[in-house]
Parts: structure tokens; C-alpha cells; sequence
């Protein structure tokens, strides 16, 4: 079970058996595999890069720890969460390699097996009996320049590496980085939940925060309004081009400005109640999509997560350890009333995710196969890997065409994996596109007009990057 085989990476990896359809997909490949890497969405801490002397710390704190993807699946294992997120990093490490053989088969098998192997030159699977050297030799890499966080994003290739950011954030990273010289392009992207959801943690206290970042006097819901179009215009001062929205449902629906403030003032009391939640925020969902009219950045919509549904796990550790589980989520009536006021806007641009597969050919689709200001994300979270990509290709290219989406993003907060993710979509996509090929769907000159497209240039102009 836990063999020491060598784990060398297949050039021919992800593609079909089939040898018309391998040739093609190889080819088509080839012809973006060196490519920068646009990440124009993710979680990737920019203090990584705001120190020019950054490290990363141990394989535990590169691999495991800050990786729910990891966690979940140890877990779900009944290995306890204490033993990989407290104490000695070498006996988490260690953890980590007895149990390497259960993520055969999955996207974070993929993309380990290929940090260690594309990063580290580590031509082995983890086990019981290497754990302790493979430690040692990762280790001893972390510290030295050509394993800083900045060389390996210029090693990379990245172009351009998009964060995420609550609407407070004073953007001090970002300073950073732009006053030390470096020529890495680091961007922010408006992320207002925090303030925005009534029944986020602490909303009170970051509306308090909103009020002093902003220089405006937070007090009612217009006062709101402008604090939140202050630091969008602030955000985009420092280089975004994007917002981003996590909801339980994309309900949406305009208030009144009466109802509004009268809403607005029972959360400043802590007199909110659920329905006055719900409704409140299928209205700011309105007032995003109006500001993203009028200041242009984009807008991107990632409902459908029941978070942190394992209570006991939220309580002790809090959130983001692998215990949000997808619910089932309706698009074409929730979203009627934004996309009949701003659909047809050139203005607008509208990128949706979802963590609902059914809705992809049924709803999201044919939503953005007719409305302009619409565009659809990659496969997203629990789906972001080869069965999930084949799946989108095949349900939702018929009806919208590849030039309704949006590209690839890899929406993650483990920066190592970043281009393992990228590769895994480009393989994807050409051997997609391969078979469209030796179907005669297409011929070779469309396909490679597409691969080029699907791993940079859809992102690049749909995020205007």
C-alpha cells in the first residue's frame, strides 16, 4: 500500500488512450504548456510577497495546515484535526505521508504529486518510510532564495496573481509590494461580505471598521452606500478589476430605500431577524451589480456552500476546515430581477459560479448563451479536476460556446499548487479540444485559435486583466 514507486510525471498525463485523440491533445498542449499563468481569482496570502526576505515555513505549514482539501479527506479518516493542525510539524508531516494513499485518484493527489516532483524534485510517493527524509529534504530547500516566494512566482511564470480581500482591508500588502520595486503583479479583488451580510461574525464591529476606513460616518444605509463605493474606488485605485460574493443562495431583489435603511438600522441595533438578513442581502446583490455598472469592475457570484456544517469542528477550530458541503441551487428565477435591470448592460460583466452541476446545461448554460453581460466560471471547488472539467466541457459548450465563459481560474489559497492547477486545465482543455478534432467537430486551426483562449485570453479580457 504504501510503495516507494517513482512518481515521475507522464508528458502524455490526463490525455486520452485513444492515439488519434492523444497526438492531437499533445500537440494542442505543447502549444500552451509554457504560457504565463493568469490567476486572476484566488485566496493567495499577498504578504508572501510583500517582504522580499519571505520563506515559507515547514513542509506542514507548505502542505497541510493552511489546505482544507488536505484536512478533509485525513479527517474524514478519523484522524482528529488536533494531531494536523497543533503540535510538532515533523509528526504532522509524518501524518501526512502514512496516509498519502488516500488521495490516489483525486485533484489534490494531482496536484501534490506535482508540486513535489515540478518544486521539490521529489521523484517518490510519501510513506511510513521515507516521511522523515522527505521532511529533511524539503526543509532544507524552504530557506534558500530559489525557494522564496517571489522567485517561484517569477519561476512560475505567473503574469498576473489576483487576491482576495474584505472591504476593510487597508491594502498594506499591496503597498508593499508596489514600493519595494518588485515587478510582480499582485491585484486585490473587493471581496464585501464581511459588512455587506448581516449575519456575518462581528458585523457590527467591521461596520465600526467601514466607518473609519472610509472616512465616512457609517449611521444609516446611505452613509453605507457611500463607505462601500469609497472603498471600491480605492480598491480599484490599487490595481482591482474585480469584486467577489459568496452567498448561500443568489437570491436577488430591490428594496426600497426606506426598507433598506429601516433594515439597516435594526442590524445596528442587533434587532436583525432572518428574513430581514435574506432579504437584505438578495438586495445588496442589486447594489453591487449597480455600483460594477458604474465603476466597471467585474462582479463574480460564488453561491451554493452550506458553511461550516460540522458544528463541533467550527466551534473548536472555526472556519475554513473542509466542513462547507454544496446544497442545491436555482439560478433563472433567483437571479430574474439583477440580470433584467443590468443583463444587457456592456457595462456589466457578470461571471457565475456554481457548486451544482445540474445547472449547467439546464440554467447557467442557456443563461449565458443569451444575455451579454453574463459569463460562467470554471469548474469550481469540490470540481476543479479532470472528471469535473470533462463534465463542464460536454454540458456546457453546446449551448454557450466556449466564448461565454470565463477561462480558468484556480481560486486556491495554496500558491505552491497554482501551476499544477493551471496544467491540469490545460491538458483538460486540449484533450477536449482533441476530440472535437478527430470528430471532425473542428479542425486543428480552430482548436488551436481555442487551447490559446481557454488558458489565457478568455481570463485576461473577461477579468480585463
Amino acid at each position: 500500500m504504501h510503495n516507494q514507486a517513482a512518481k515521475s510525471l507522464n508528458p502524455d498525463r490526463y490525455f486520452s488512450p485513444d492515439n488519434a485523440t492523444r497526438n492531437a491533445a499533445r500537440e494542442l498542449y505543447q502549444s500552451v504548456a509554457e504560457l504565463p499563468i493568469v490567476s486572476p481569482h484566488g485566496h493567495v496570502d499577498p504578504s508572501l510577497f510583500a517582504d522580499p526576505h519571505a520563506i515559507f515555513g515547514s513542509p506542514a505549514d507548505l502542505f497541510i495546515i493552511p489546505d482544507h482539501y488536505i484536512t478533509r479527506m485525513l479527517y474524514s479518516q478519523g484522524i482528529p484535526l488536533e494531531s494536523l493542525l497543533e503540535g510538532d510539524h515533523r509528526n504532522i508531516w509524518k501524518i501526512f505521508c502514512e496516509n498519502f494513499h488516500l488521495f490516489r485518484g483525486t485533484p489534490s493527489g494531482i496536484w501534490l504529486t506535482d508540486e513535489l516532483v515540478s518544486v521539490f524534485g521529489v521523484d517518490e510517493m510519501p510513506s511510513t518510510t521515507n516521511a522523515e527524509r522527505l521532511f529533511d529534504i524539503i526543509s532544507d530547500k524552504l530557506p534558500s532564495p530559489e525557494f522564496s516566494p517571489r522567485h517561484l512566482f517569477e519561476r512560475f511564470n505567473i503574469e498576473v496573481l489576483c487576491t482576495t480581500n474584505a472591504a476593510n482591508d487597508l491594502l498594506q500588502q499591496h503597498q508593499a509590494i508596489r514600493q519595494s520595486g518588485w515587478k510582480g503583479r499582485i491585484l486585490p479583488t473587493f471581496r464585501p461580505d464581511s459588512v455587506v451580510n448581516l449575519d456575518a461574525p462581528s458585523w457590527r464591529s467591521n461596520i465600526d471598521t467601514l466607518s473609519e476606513v472610509s472616512g465616512v460616518d457609517v449611521i444609516d444605509y446611505q452613509s453605507f452606500i457611500c463607505a462601500l463605493e469609497q472603498r471600491r474606488a480605492f480598491f480599484k485605485s490599487m490595481g482591482a478589476t474585480a469584486t467577489d460574493h459568496a452567498v448561500l443562495t443568489p437570491t436577488t431583489a430591490e428594496l426600497t430605500l426606506y426598507d433598506a435603511d429601516v433594515i439597516f438600522q435594526h442590524a445596528l441595533k442587533g434587532e436583525v431577524n432572518t428574513s430581514e438578513v435574506t432579504r437584505f442581502t438578495a438586495h445588496m446583490l442589486m447594489e453591487m451589480a449597480r455600483m460594477s455598472v458604474d465603476d466597471g469592475l467585474v462582479m463574480q457570484l460564488h453561491p451554493g456552500s452550506l458553511r461550516n456544517h460540522n458544528n463541533i469542528i467550527f466551534k473548536k477550530f472555526g472556519s475554513d476546515k473542509g466542513a462547507d458541503i454544496p446544497i442545491q441551487t436555482e439560478y433563472t428565477r433567483n437571479l430574474l430581477p439583477l440580470i433584467n435591470k443590468y443583463g444587457n448592460d456592456s457595462r456589466f460583466t457578470l461571471i457565475l459560479f456554481t457548486l451544482d452541476e445540474t445547472t449547467y446545461s439546464r440554467e447557467l448554460a442557456t443563461l449565458a448563451g443569451h444575455y451579454p453581460a453574463l459569463k460562467l466560471g470554471p469548474p469550481w471547488w469540490f470540481y476543479d479536476s479532470l472528471n469535473g472539467m470533462a463534465r463542464y466541457f460536454d454540458q456546457v459548450i453546446e449551448t454557450a460556446g466556449i466564448y461565454n465563459t470565463a477561462g480558468f481560474n484556480d481560486d486556491t489559497r495554496a500558491f505552491l499548487s497554482i501551476p499544477a492547477r493551471h496544467d491540469v486545465w490545460r491538458r483538460a482543455s486540449a484533450n477536449w479540444l482533441a476530440g472535437l478534432v478527430v470528430r471532425h467537430i473542428i479542425d486543428m486551426n480552430d482548436a488551436s485559435e481555442m487551447i490559446q483562449d481557454l488558458a489565457v485570453n478568455l481570463a485576461k479580457r473577461t477579468y480585463k486583466l
